[in-house]
Parts: structure tokens; C-alpha cells; sequence
């Protein structure tokens, strides 16, 4: 009897082992994770590729993706285009099936190409220019965040109002992310007939001095400023707006709406606006994934962290119902099914975007981000 139960119990301990033997010596499933993992704009890139690991190492630990285990390959872009490219050629040239990323919607443009050529599908948590989704020049290219006419659309609304400003500067970086975001908010401002539109002027990135743009902004008798592009860029023209004692509301995208714009614009930053994803910090899934952050790197995470979060979610999950890492198995299920993420269900309409994802605003209040709407 004794010998029996031993029997069985070897049987069962064999059998419980089995999953992580298959994950083990199964060919792993190499999905790639672009964006800026160095330079300026590392602070967007790094949460995700930080998200990404995290995730994986939950679905490696339970056996892998129907038996296979998951390898992540990291590429740095860092959020140039001239160099994504480049990027995206190493990442199909080391066997991915699918790509979380790239950041930046410029990089993510030039290295979308080569992915649909490819037949890889990429996911980002932080591109948001409209075209790349809705032009339908890239079906492989799905995102886990609202786009900019959607963002700017609740910049706008919010400046107009809520602040009830009338004359409005719209400033961009030149970029394909800030200008385009600055286009459309622009287009919204003329639209509303409300208000109205008393400079629109694209500064240089990287750019030391921007007292020529201010002084711009002050001549123009603008009541607000609506800014299209990042933080390194923002922090310095709002520290050099309030040098020429220039206090009107300055109103910002999700490129600014960074722990890293605070730091660096200090006392200046407070009271500045900026949209950026939704407050999910009760959501079950959010609320898991940022104590596994904060316990393996001691702090809290930055952008798009919850994003990146949500895409390797849906693609992991997408794979794992297909059965297969095949694109068009995994781009279907996408498609149709939802799956669980910070921001609650989920799913992909046929262009791409985020069906349950949009918008909020929020203000720099004693040295941090507060959403307020």
C-alpha cells in the first residue's frame, strides 16, 4: 500500500513538472521590445521594456506560451528615427514574432515598413500619431493608447472650456508626434469658434535658448499655451516663460506628462496641465504589476509603464488563444477577443486602436502629477 501511494505520488510530481519541462525544451517564442532604452526620452522606453520582463517572467513561471517559453530581445532606438530603422532590421533578422514598441511615433514610423514587409506584428504603448493606424498603410500596427486627435481633441476642450482661455499659442517640436499633435489641436481651436489661434510656431529640439519663442508667445497676447512634443523641450520653455514673468496656463500632451518634466523644470513646473492615459492605480492588474515594479527596482514606475503592461497582455494572450504566433492567427484574436489589462477589458478595432482607452488631464500639484479630470 505504502509502495502504491508512493507510486502515485511520483506520477503526480512527474505530471506537475511536466509544463516548465515542455517550456524548457520547447523552441522559445521570440517577441522583440524597441524604444528608447537610452538618451533623453529613456524615461518613456525603459518602463516598458521593464513591463514587458515582467509579464514574461509571470508567463515563463506558469509554463510558457502553450508550452514554450517566451524570449524577450531588446533594441535601443533611442527615440530616432535614423536609428529605428536599423533597429527593426536586427529585430527581424533575430527571428521575432512580434514587436512591443517602439516609443516614439517618428521611430515607430520609419521602422513600421520593415516590420509589414516582415510580417511582424508591433504593438506600442506610447505611439500616438493617428496615421499609423488609421492611414491602413500599416495593418500589423496596433497600439495599447488613444491617438493625438483624440488627445488633442481633450487638450483643447479643457483649455477652452474649463480655463476659458480665447487666445491660444500652439507651439510644436517639429516631429512628427508633437507637430501632428499641434495640427490637430489647431484645427480644434479654429473649429470650436470660441477662440482663436494667436501664434502657431515650431521650435528647434535640443535647443538651448527658446526666449525668441516666448518672447513670441508674450507679443501674441495669449492667454494659454497649448505645447506639442517632450519634456526636455517643455521644461525649458516653460522655465524661461516664467523668467519673462509669463504665467498663463501652459497645457501639454503625454510627451510632457513625465516625472522627468518636474524634475527638471522644478518650482517652474507647477500648475502646468498635460493629458496623459488614465489613473488606473486601483485597477487589480495595474495595482499587481506596479508592487512587482516598485519591488524589483524601488521606485514607482514611469510612462506608459500600465501601457506596456496592457500591450504584452493582449499579445501574449492573443498568441496563446490562436495557438499559434502565426500574424493573422494573432492579429484575429486580437481583433475580436478581449483581454484583461490595467485599464480594464480590452480590444482592437479593424484599425488597430484601442476600443476602452482614452484620455485624462492632469496638473503638476506640490511636485507631482494629479489627474483632475
Amino acid at each position: 500500500m505504502r509502495a502504491n501511494k508512493t507510486h502515485v505520488m511520483l506520477i503526480a510530481l512527474a505530471l506537475a513538472t511536466v509544463p516548465s519541462i515542455a517550456a524548457q525544451t520547447a523552441e522559445p517564442i521570440k517577441i522583440g521590445v524597441a524604444g528608447a532604452h537610452s538618451g533623453d526620452l529613456a524615461s518613456y522606453g525603459l518602463p516598458t521594456l521593464k513591463a514587458a520582463q515582467l509579464v514574461v517572467k509571470d508567463i515563463n513561471e506558469k509554463g510558457g506560451i502553450n508550452g514554450a517559453p517566451v524570449q524577450l530581445i531588446a533594441e535601443d532606438d533611442a527615440c530616432k528615427p535614423e536609428v529605428a530603422a536599423n533597429t527593426a532590421s536586427k529585430l527581424v533578422a533575430a527571428g521575432v514574432k512580434a514587436v512591443i514598441g517602439h516609443t516614439c511615433s517618428g521611430a515607430t514610423k520609419a521602422a513600421l515598413p520593415i516590420y509589414r514587409d516582415a510580417k511582424i506584428l508591433v504593438i506600442s504603448p506610447s505611439a500616438t500619431t493617428p496615421a499609423l493606424a488609421q492611414s491602413g498603410e500599416y495593418p500589423n500596427f496596433y497600439r495599447t493608447i488613444a491617438a493625438d486627435d483624440v488627445q488633442a481633441r481633450t487638450e483643447v476642450d479643457f483649455t477652452i472650456g474649463v480655463l476659458n482661455a480665447r487666445k491660444i499659442a500652439v507651439i510644436h517640436d517639429k516631429g512628427d508626434y508633437g507637430k501632428g499633435l499641434a495640427e490637430y489641436a489647431k484645427r480644434f481651436i479654429e473649429q470650436s469658434g470660441k477662440a482663436e489661434v494667436v501664434l502657431f510656431e515650431g521650435v528647434t529640439p535640443g535647443a538651448v535658448d527658446y526666449s525668441a519663442v516666448v518672447q513670441k508667445i508674450k507679443r501674441s497676447g495669449a492667454d494659454a499655451v497649448i505645447f506639442g512634443g517632450y519634456h526636455p523641450e517643455a521644461s525649458k520653455i516653460v522655465g524661461q516663460m516664467r523668467q519673462k514673468r509669463l504665467t498663463i496656463w501652459f497645457v501639454s500632451d503625454d510627451g510632457v506628462k513625465d516625472d522627468t518634466f518636474i524634475k527638471v523644470a522644478g518650482t517652474d513646473a507647477e500648475g502646468v496641465y498635460a493629458t496623459g492615459p488614465a489613473d488606473v492605480s486601483q485597477n487589480p492588474i495595474a495595482l499587481s504589476y506596479r508592487e512587482k515594479y516598485k519591488k524589483a527596482e524601488g521606485a514607482d514606475p514611469g510612462a506608459f509603464f500600465d501601457n506596456a503592461v496592457a500591450a504584452t497582455l493582449a499579445l501574449t494572450q492573443a498568441m496563446s488563444k490562436a495557438g499559434s504566433s502565426a500574424p493573422e492567427a494573432v492579429a484575429q484574436k486580437l481583433r475580436n477577443e478581449e483581454v484583461a489589462t490595467p485599464f480594464g477589458p480590452i480590444r482592437f478595432d479593424a484599425k488597430g486602436e484601442p476600443v476602452g482607452i482614452g484620455f485624462s488631464m492632469y496638473q503638476v500639484k506640490n511636485g507631482q502629477y494629479v489627474q483632475i479630470r
